[in-house]
């Protein structure tokens, strides 16, 4: 069962991944990075 649509295509072609899987797993990252970035730099500058 895949967590974004389409569970029976997933078993014939799972070397193959679609766009849009891409597409929400590179906003996903963006985010993650922008959080993790704005975090860090809160930390080094004493969050002012």
């Amino acid at each position: 069962m895949s967590f974004f649509g389409g569970g029976n295509g997933d078993k014939d072609d799972k070397s193959k991944i679609s766009n849009g899987r891409i597409a929400i797993w590179v906003t996903v990252a963006g985010v993650g990075v922008y959080l993790i970035g704005s975090g860090v730099i809160g930390i080094i500058t004493g969050g002012s």
